[in-house]
């Protein structure tokens, strides 16, 4: 009876191989390997994992929309002597991602989602952004004939993809070796305000005199004297004068910015804010992004 349930099994083992064979994928991932057939058999179920998580990354187009298991890896078979094994070995776009975070690209207070992010992941289906895009794509293009071009102050409606756009660009740009830096504005304020005995000083240094700078949010924050004239005043009146591209979103209109930057609780003070205003239009075009919310989509979509 044992006998009989061996047999059954290992034709089973067998048949399944060989209906296994019939996929391209799985035929040539048996093929990476110089194992002989028989082991080739045992690991059937392992190696349609892996043909399977091939064939996901022959058509992915980023990181952003890794289909496999574990994001940015392929399951991959490997020789161990004379035995058949399998790891995982990180795809092209998680081995650009790496590459990345080995060049000047730093995020402060920002999601670890947008660090991967790159212009491919850009979502094409809603012709209002098309000029934003457009923009976007001109920057990049000749940023190295001229790294001192104005950046953008680019406002619009909650979740229409303002940050991931920028993001996405800024990316392309670190992976030339740009010094970047982007930061979430209202959460910086925060904490400089804890930093003063500590590296206050250092920090307005690199954010004067980083090569990119974007301000992402900027409007949201509560205004105070000191971090309208002392934090930003400073920061913009340097990259102004060095002529540095700085980039901000906002959900707030320019004009609307001026007045929002004018309310303290020392009063109303229009001077003061216009000289914000004023720092902003040097050192950056103003756009508008008309688009649906892109929140709230699957993980392999635009957010």
């Amino acid at each position: 009876m044992i006998m009989n349930n061996q047999k059954y099994d290992r034709s089973r083992l067998i048949e399944n191989y060989r209906e296994a064979l019939n996929d391209p994928a799985f035929k040539y991932v048996t093929t990476l390997i110089d194992v002989d057939e028989e082991h080739l058999m045992r690991h059937t179920s392992k190696l349609k994992v892996a043909a399977e998580e091939l064939k996901n990354c022959k058509n992915c187009k980023s990181l952003h929309a890794c289909q496999n298991r574990v994001r940015g890896f392929v399951y991959y078979p490997k020789k161990n002597g004379e035995r058949l094994g399998f790891h995982y070995v990180a795809c092209r776009h998680q081995k650009n991602a790496l590459d990345m975070q080995e060049h000047s690209c730093d995020y402060y207070e920002m999601p670890g989602s947008l660090r991967s992010i790159s212009m491919a992941d850009i979502l094409l289906d809603d012709k209002d952004r098309v000029g934003i895009i457009k923009w976007l794509k001109n920057f990049y293009d000749t940023f190295k004939d001229d790294p001192h071009q104005k950046g953008l102050y680019l406002h619009g409606s909650f979740g229409s993809g303002k940050t991931f756009l920028i993001c996405a660009m800024l990316n392309e740009l670190a992976k030339k070796g740009v010094d970047i830096c982007v930061v979430y504005y209202p959460k910086l304020l925060r904490s400089l305000k804890d930093s003063f005995d500590k590296d206050f000083s250092s920090r307005i240094e690199k954010l004067e005199r980083v090569s990119i700078l974007f301000l992402d949010d900027i409007g949201a924050e509560s205004v105070t004297p000191w971090s309208r004239d002392e934090i930003l005043g400073t920061i913009l009146q340097y990259r102004m004068d060095a002529s540095l591209p700085t980039f901000f979103t906002s959900n707030l209109t320019i004009e609307e910015l001026e007045m929002n930057l004018s309310s303290t609780k020392n009063g109303v003070e229009l001077v003061k804010a216009r000289r914000i205003i004023e720092r902003i239009k040097e050192l950056s075009d103003d756009a508008t992004l008309k688009s649906k919310s892109r929140r709230g989509r699957k993980r392999n979509e635009e957010i």
